[in-house]
């Protein structure tokens, strides 16, 4: 290789010989000290005292997917099933720019004003995409967020409803350990979430506002078969009488619904959540609703209902992950594909041959624990 600077025409050039390599890493950082893993026996402590930081590591550790984490979790959770129970667990839903997370800023600010504590865990929606979510219901509770009695969690739905919404009934468990009497559940507002957040509370809220559509749309939907109370939020200043008229069309809708398992009248209310104008008039609503089923003993029998449901889901997601998760299984699914999409076997048939090797793998010595 020629070196120009070598050339006696450049007699007058000199060359440095450069910068000496750098360290790829700073030698002034300061190696923090990894923070050792609590045992189970002191998260239940933390978390029994009130520690905020601890009861929030807890929750991560149930939400991780990482085996021991998980099997950590689950002792923690055993441990403070003893202490849990005593709350009331609120469900709060409505479609999106319906106001929930204004409205749970003013009415957790108004049960705070009672006395207790208070924790909102918010399930927010996943991009199917990217699997990533904002995690950004925290900033619309701007006051609530800084109250030293309340606790914000919101979890990712990360494409799978059923999976947070068991996460988030465990995290029930924690934040009622922790002295939380009070648990209000954020639903993501986009259908399937909703059934499986009213199987983990006492009450569900619905929010509306005015102009959504008439008795026969109200009728349609769903969701209203499963409210205990709906809330019609924005109504002020020239929204009033629309939203009063939605009320009485919504109430209209109600009488033509079949008798609710508790025997309870859902009630229409309207409320303004950024003006906090009758807030108390909707929590009185809630108040008499767990007054009435204390007095029948539905609370109780639906909390009772809501472990069996939850034990059943359960074993049911844990049969889907050992059934996907099983080598053989999956090789097996990729070769029934392509003979399903070549059109060389029914879909039934193909099912039915992969559940009965699985059937066999279970019968098999070497099976799983």
């Amino acid at each position: 290789m020629e070196h120009p600077e070598n050339h006696p025409d450049y007699k007058g050039l000199q060359v440095n010989s450069g910068v000496s390599s750098q360290p790829t890493v700073n030698p002034y950082r300061r190696v923090r000290a990894r923070r050792p893993q609590l045992s189970a026996n002191d998260f239940v402590e933390g978390i029994r005292r009130g520690d905020v930081s601890v009861l929030g590591q807890a929750v991560t550790l149930v939400e991780s997917t990482v085996p021991a984490h998980q099997q950590l979790a689950q002792e923690v959770i055993e441990k403070c099933l003893p202490y849990s129970g005593d709350s009331r667990r609120i469900g709060i839903t409505g479609v999106p720019g319906a106001g929930k997370s204004t409205s749970i800023d003013v009415f957790g600010l108004h049960v705070l004003r009672q006395g207790g504590k208070l924790a909102v865990l918010a399930i927010d929606p996943s991009s199917e995409r990217t699997q990533g979510s904002i995690l950004g219901d925290k900033t619309r509770m701007e006051k609530l967020s800084q109250h030293p009695y309340a606790f914000i969690r919101p979890s990712p739905s990360a494409g799978s409803l059923g999976g947070v919404a068991r996460k988030t009934r465990e995290t029930i468990v924690l934040c009622e350990a922790a002295g939380y009497n009070n648990i209000f559940v954020e639903t993501v507002g986009v259908g399937q979430s909703e059934t499986a957040v009213h199987s983990m509370v006492d009450f569900f809220l619905l929010i509306q506002l005015a102009g959504t559509g008439d008795e026969l749309q109200g009728i349609k939907r769903g969701i209203m078969e499963m409210a205990d109370g709906i809330a019609i939020n924005k109504a002020d200043g020239d929204n009033i009488e629309r939203a009063n008229l939605a009320a009485a069309q919504f109430r209209n809708a109600l009488h033509l619904f079949p008798p609710t398992p508790s025997k309870w009248r859902p009630e229409v209310m309207t409320y303004s959540g950024y003006f906090e104008l009758n807030i108390d008039k909707v929590w009185d609503m809630i108040d008499r609703y767990f007054d009435y089923v204390k007095k029948t003993g539905y609370f109780e029998r639906k909390r009772n209902e809501q472990a069996k449901y939850w034990m059943l889901e359960t074993i049911n997601e844990q049969l889907r992950n050992d059934f996907y998760t099983r080598p053989e299984i999956r090789a097996l699914l990729e070769q029934k594909e392509l003979r399903v999409l070549n059109n060389e076997q029914s879909s039934f048939t193909a099912a039915h041959d992969v559940l009965t090797r699985y059937y066999d793998l279970l019968r098999a010595p070497g099976q799983r624990e």
